[in-house]
């Protein structure tokens, strides 16, 4: 077990933002004590891997400040984790009720460095806490600029007295759980997406029945944010951008056990018909007065309308929105609507362009490759790329270095919906492409324009082929 120890420094005025989203009634101190060596070399003296399931901690828990790459905060203890001990975030599960949550909050003082030209401030220690997977010894790459070595001790000789105190009531032996996520995901006007699960009893969790978006976490997962994120993607083809923990729910699977559900909520305004689903029949919204009417479970009738309650009422009927069908402009006769996706035309000096190799299980085009692309949600198609370049290989690209190179309009086959692609090239950037979303894309590689893999998405390399010409626009899939 480990107790983890993340800095980060908030504002004052966000002390009542982080206790609300900690709730009362989690066991979290606000006592406050004297601050501590970010990067304290005595950290550690030894490791004793055998100690490990008598239920001991690190006598210092690694931390450090957050990172622009960090999606939570329960990420950056586990990049901390890794950075400084070697240990892999798939090495370690939270522990359970602490999923989305801190175990501790340690608050004190920090005073003001007229040197650095800093005023005197509150620092928060957000503590999380993990526990291994496995007893069996655990590989240790000690980050030597900053720990001098690896110690487990007792947990009634942790440091912080009130941080023992919590230590010591926890039960020494905790049984496996399996680690789910979930998504209640909301809009503007009040209404909760739903997802109705196939018909498959005896096969699936709730078959035939309206649930959320989400599902258990896997070896690849670093938090229980990672595993909703890439359930989101893999269900629907939608990316959240703002995911916040609501809360940890119980549910009872088909053999009776309990199993605990990590639920972050974000807000969403698009149209569920747009997402490509991968799995169930459908996806919809509802109002919390609707769902009398579904075959729903109770925990998440009853968490929908918790979450409801929890926000401030809605104001559509009083400023005349419209309702969601109401808002949907009415085409012409025959119209049809395009599908809009924005594609990265990421060209080096030496003039080679970023390809992405496809995972074999993707739904579209399996093991082949593909700039990197996306498909807008509620943002302008610039934003999208933006979005899209740091999720998905952490490329960080600013509005002024982009600009739009080709348009290709494509169909797949007769019948199908009609896609317009958006290729923007990119003058300067940040960062080398990463596996961000591995479940997505099991490789990343610049190649010659003139010489392309045979397997390329074939609107892909037409897309290419003009930008190279200099050419606008083109179209592929329609029929002469």
């Amino acid at each position: 077990m480990t107790a983890r120890r993340t800095h980060i420094g908030l504002p004052v005025s966000q002390l009542d933002a982080a206790r609300q989203t900690l709730g009362e009634s989690d066991p979290v101190s606000f006592a406050g004590t004297r601050p501590r060596d970010r990067h304290s070399h005595q950290l550690t003296r030894r490791f004793r891997p055998a100690s490990v399931q008598k239920s001991r901690n690190l006598r210092a828990s690694p931390g450090g400040h957050t990172e622009p790459t960090d999606e939570s905060l329960a990420g950056t203890a586990l990049r901390e984790l890794h950075e400084e001990t070697g240990i892999p975030p798939q090495a370690v599960t939270p522990w359970p009720g602490y999923e989305t949550v801190p175990f501790d909050i340690d608050i004190h003082d920090i005073d003001a460095n007229e040197g650095k030209g800093e005023p005197g401030h509150q620092h928060f220690d957000l503590r999380f806490l993990f526990r291994l997977h496995t007893t069996n010894e655990v590989e240790v790459m000690l980050q030597e600029e900053e720990v001098g070595g690896i110690e487990w001790r007792p947990v009634g000789r942790a440091a912080s007295p009130s941080l023992r105190e919590k230590l010591l009531k926890l039960p020494l032996q905790v049984g496996p759980v399996t680690a789910n996520a979930s998504a209640l995901i909301y809009n503007d006007r009040s209404e909760y997406l739903l997802h109705l699960r196939d018909y498959l009893p005896g096969q699936i969790w709730e078959p035939g029945m309206w649930s959320l978006l989400g599902g258990g976490r896997e070896p690849q997962d670093a938090t229980l944010e990672h595993t909703v994120r890439r359930e989101l993607a893999e269900e629907a083809g939608l990316a959240i951008a703002g995911l916040t923990p609501f809360g940890t729910e119980e549910a009872t699977d088909d053999a009776g056990r309990t199993v605990p559900i990590a639920v972050y909520a974000g807000r969403w305004n698009g149209d569920p018909r747009d997402l490509h689903l991968t799995e169930g029949v459908m996806l919809a919204w509802f109002t919390p007065s609707d769902l009398h009417r579904l075959r729903i479970a109770d925990t998440t009738r009853d968490l929908v309308r918790r979450h409801a309650a929890s926000r401030p009422a809605s104001t559509a009927s009083r400023s005349g929105v419209a309702s969601h069908e109401e808002r949907r402009p009415s085409a012409p006769h025959g119209t049809v609507l395009n599908v809009i996706g924005v594609h990265l035309y990421l060209e080096r000096p030496d003039g080679t362009v970023l390809l992405g190799l496809r995972h074999p299980d993707s739904a579209f085009a399996p093991s082949t490759w593909h700039v990197l692309a996306g498909h807008c949600e509620q943002e302008n198609a610039v934003a999208c790329l933006i979005r899209e370049a740091r999720e998905e290989a952490s490329l960080h690209i600013e509005r002024q270095d982009v600009e739009l190179v080709h348009v290709v309009h494509h169909i797949d086959k007769p019948g199908d919906r009609p896609r317009m692609g958006l290729f923007f090239r990119v003058r300067t950037w940040s960062g080398e492409p990463e596996l961000r979303e591995p479940d997505k894309c099991t490789q990343w590689r610049f190649w010659d324009p003139a010489a392309l893999p045979d397997d390329l998405v074939a609107y892909t390399r037409v897309a290419i082929e003009k930008i190279q010409n200099g050419e606008l626009y083109s179209e592929t899939g329609w029929s002469a």
